[in-house]
């Protein structure tokens, strides 16, 4: 069975057969190498998959140029913000750089931008994956030791650290308010593709109170919405169909900004709501917007001080991390059904 312990400086000097101070003027390009000598020490380096310890670097001689790369899928989304935010002043303190980028939920646009990233030998890597993507391609990386953590959704195909909210919990706990209000007829409005492990765990949540309800699941109140325009059409056909929902669960922050727009257009103060995050200025609607918040900071600071364990040397097996979510009651969702 091949060794996955992550080459080091040594190996790569004695594969190329100088000393490792050769090995390091290579790779720091710092005093004379001869140009032969410097082309087979990058050679064996990228056959080895090698990557300097730039944290211990730092530690050692105060560099800066030390990076930890960062993919969201959306950099205007305020929750992936308040993520990059919190990921940020962690590593900052630890003398990193942040470098992200935006995927913008594609899957070749992840690949080209991790590649990138790669390709500056980053310290450590936080990805927030695009629905559907295979991280197979991160293997070698994981293997090789360079720090691997995947945020808000777990890696499919690579066993690697992951960070995420306990979103089917959370969304169960929105919807049983909801159905302790007297809501029998109660619809989702949620995230697509369907394969979107968030949209997968909060739907699974939303089934699980209805069964807890003895409330049947009816998939016709089951809507997929990705922007706030389409929610909010969403949630006009719905409340307009002959029997219509008399309370809605909005499963994302996009969701809610669609929705609670269109019941005002509508003066449908009568449907209860309750969204999955939490939106700027949501206490000051009327009524205020109930929601079953996540704590974006709490998952970038996690995912953050994962990567940094990795770098100061913990081997130990991956591991998946959930960080609670709460319910906050402002008034939207404890509107009870019209008679």
């Amino acid at each position: 069975m091949a060794s996955t312990r992550r080459p080091t400086l040594s190996d790569v000097a004695e594969r190329v057969g100088v000393s490792a101070k050769t090995v390091s003027r290579v790779l720091n390009e710092d005093g004379p190498v001869s140009e032969a000598t410097r082309t087979k020490v990058l050679a064996v380096v990228e056959e080895l998959g090698f990557r300097p310890n730039l944290m211990a670097r730092n530690m050692r001689v105060g560099a800066r140029d030390s990076t930890i790369g960062l993919v969201v899928p959306d950099m205007g989304n305020p929750f992936f913000g308040t993520v990059a935010g919190s990921v940020e002043e962690v590593v900052r303190e630890r003398g990193l750089t942040l470098l992200m980028g935006s995927s913008s939920e594609q899957q070749p646009r992840e690949h080209a931008l991790v590649t990138a990233f790669l390709a500056r030998r980053i310290s450590g890597l936080l990805v927030v994956p695009a629905a559907g993507n295979d991280h197979r391609y991160l293997r070698r990386e994981r293997e090789s030791g360079l720090p691997v953590v995947f945020l808000d959704r777990p890696a499919t195909g690579l066993t690697a650290d992951a960070v995420v909210s306990a979103n089917e919990e959370g969304a169960r706990q929105g919807v049983a308010h909801l159905a302790a209000r007297g809501h029998q007829r109660i619809a989702f409005i949620g995230d697509r593709p369907s394969t979107l492990y968030t949209r997968k765990m909060r739907l699974r949540g939303y089934r699980r109170a209805l069964t807890e309800a003895g409330l049947g699941y009816d998939p016709s109140l089951v809507v997929t919405a990705h922007d706030p325009y389409a929610a909010g059409v969403a949630a006009r056909r719905l409340l307009d169909a002959a029997d219509p929902p008399t309370a809605v669960f909005a499963a994302n922050n996009l969701a809610s900004l669609g929705v609670v727009p269109a019941l005002a257009e509508m003066a449908r103060r009568d449907v209860a709501l309750v969204g999955f995050d939490d939106l700027p200025l949501a206490a000051v609607l009327e009524p205020g917007l109930t929601v079953v918040a996540q704590d974006a900071a709490a998952l970038g600071r996690a995912a953050a001080e994962q990567v940094l364990a990795r770098l100061g040397g913990d081997r130990s097996g991956a591991r998946t991390r959930m960080v609670p979510v709460r319910l906050i009651e402002r008034g939207s969702g404890e509107l009870p059904p019209p008679h």
